[in-house]
């Protein structure tokens, strides 16, 4: 492999796009409430909602700030971590592959611009909005560029089984999804959150380090997909159930799940993520064990409804998987908080 070009290194882009200290004070705040969701101390739902991918920052920024206005109106009941992704897997390996790749898009790859710009959309979004985003951690040492910034954080289905993805996520301060594989085992699922809940001794980013492991490490049900390549859903009552079941007998603190409402669960039809948010409440509902597992839900959703090829050209509307309108999301987050009030 040829080596192009070094880096900006996470503290001069820190320098260039620094947090503000009243950011970072509420930053502290944010990362106890959102503990205390998985610890079970808060009965508050996460809703982590936003864009499949962050394609560009004046569309992701009118849409996390217009999800801080609904979160005043929300805030008893739900706490709503914005998805800003900037790096995607592809299955092939062909594909748009995030901001931190392709700052512009319809210009070249340039991972050198595209870290800094993902520094920067991220600290946009915290320092207009008071809210703090989600990523998911491709790449494992972007961790560096961002761990002032994220709220919390997402190993994905193609990397759950990673091992640096799991050692890194067990030095994390913040709580770490970990994904259901796309073969849908829920084995590698739990065998991901609890290497991710104990310490470890590795190398990262040139050093030898130490975790201390995080506790709340928890796993992310996103559906998988069938030998033949059909779709399952694995956030009904008998998975849910089983889950449960299967936590009970492993070595793991504050067993908990969030359900992707959208990819295998959806079958990709991005409106029935309503749906599927709706069935798992009414399962919360129902079944005490379910309710005290499932600690919050993840949306796909943007200000177009749908998606779009990469140079379709329309303004807030995916490039990636398709999602949510912006008003079906606005009505989807009412009835959910509806939903939660029922709950009580």
């Amino acid at each position: 492999m040829d080596f192009l070009k070094k880096l900006p290194t996470p503290e001069e882009l820190a320098k260039i796009y620094p947090l503000s200290k009243g950011m970072a004070k509420k930053k502290l705040e944010h990362d106890k409430e959102i503990k205390k969701i998985f610890s079970g101390e808060s009965k508050r739902l996460l809703l982590n909602i936003g864009p499949c991918s962050a394609d560009r920052m004046d569309a992701v920024l009118e849409y996390a700030a217009r999800l801080a206005e609904i979160q005043k109106e929300v805030v008893e009941n739900i706490l709503i971590v914005p998805r800003v992704y900037t790096s995607k897997p592809r299955t092939i390996g062909k594909g748009y592959m995030g901001m931190i790749h392709q700052p512009y898009i319809g210009q070249g790859e340039d991972l050198s611009m595209g870290v800094a710009a993902v520094r920067n959309v991220h600290r946009q979004v915290v320092e207009e909005t008071g809210l703090f985003p989600s990523d998911e951690l491709l790449y494992p040492e972007t961790i560096h560029y961002l761990a002032d910034l994220l709220g919390y954080a997402v190993i994905g289905a193609r990397s759950v089984e990673n091992q640096q993805h799991r050692l890194v996520a067990s030095g994390l301060n913040i709580p770490v999804g970990l994904k259901n594989p796309i073969s849908g085992s829920i084995n590698v699922m739990l065998n991901a959150i609890e290497t991710a809940q104990h310490p470890h001794h590795f190398i990262f980013n040139g050093w030898e380090v130490m975790s201390k492991g995080n506790e709340y490490a928890h796993g992310v049900l996103r559906g998988y997909l069938e030998e033949g390549g059909a779709a399952t859903r694995n956030c009904d009552y008998e998975h849910l159930s089983e889950i449960c079941d299967r936590f009970a007998v492993r070595n793991v603190e504050n067993p908990a799940v969030v359900v992707d409402c959208n990819h295998s669960n959806s079958d990709k039809q991005y409106m029935r993520q309503i749906d599927n948010a709706m069935e798992v409440l009414g399962l919360m509902k129902e079944y005490p064990k379910i309710k005290k597992l499932v600690k919050g839900l993840m949306i796909e959703s943007y200000l177009e409804d749908g998606n779009q090829p990469i140079d379709g050209g329309v303004y807030g509307k995916s490039v990636t998987d398709p999602c949510l309108g912006w008003e079906k999301s606005k009505q989807l987050i009412y009835d959910i908080n509806e939903k939660l009030e029922g709950l009580k």
